[in-house]
């Protein structure tokens, strides 16, 4: 699904530009950068915001190495959601590492973690991933998140809702 998503980016950048031109809207794009370079990465995103006439005003928040790397810089939500939660797998966790974080995750929380989540399909892993989305973020603090790439896009966020 994600890459359906970016590979029709540049039409979706290019018909919002179109249709919002004279409005003040603004397009965020939030993706995991998975393992690639976050350079030629963000280089990417805006070659093909540039390539938009008119462009729309955009930001593109990247997730360092995928969303849930977001959860994982709230510790406290996390044993909120999931009080037994193994302490262990989480205390080991960088900060916006490239570490498998999903899987690092899913080794916490999850019953058999990672390796039995996996064995059950990528969809479940989906819904997985959705139910921690649910129940996580509604006990984040959003002033005391480990994750650069969070308080990126926290920061992003709060720009644009600052007054002119």
């Amino acid at each position: 699904m994600k890459y359906i998503l970016l590979s029709n980016l540049p039409r979706l950048l290019a018909g919002y530009g179109r249709s919002w031109q004279g409005y003040p809207a603004v397009v965020i794009v939030v993706c995991d950068l998975d393992d690639k370079c976050l350079k030629s990465f963000r280089d990417e995103l805006i070659g093909l915001l540039n390539s938009c006439n008119p462009r729309p005003e955009t930001r593109f928040c990247i997730a360092i190495e995928e969303g849930e790397a977001w959860f994982l810089g709230d510790i406290s939500a996390i044993k909120q959601a999931y009080p037994k939660a193994k302490d262990a797998v989480l205390n080991t966790y960088v900060s916006d590492s490239i570490c498998g974080t999903w899987e690092r995750l899913a080794d916490a929380v999850y019953k058999g973690g990672s390796q039995g989540l996996s064995r059950l399909g990528w969809q479940t892993v989906g819904a997985e991933k959705s139910e921690w989305a649910g129940k996580i973020t509604p006990h984040m603090d959003l002033d005391n998140n480990t994750s650069p790439s969070f308080n990126y896009f926290i920061g992003k966020l709060r720009e644009l809702a600052e007054p002119t």
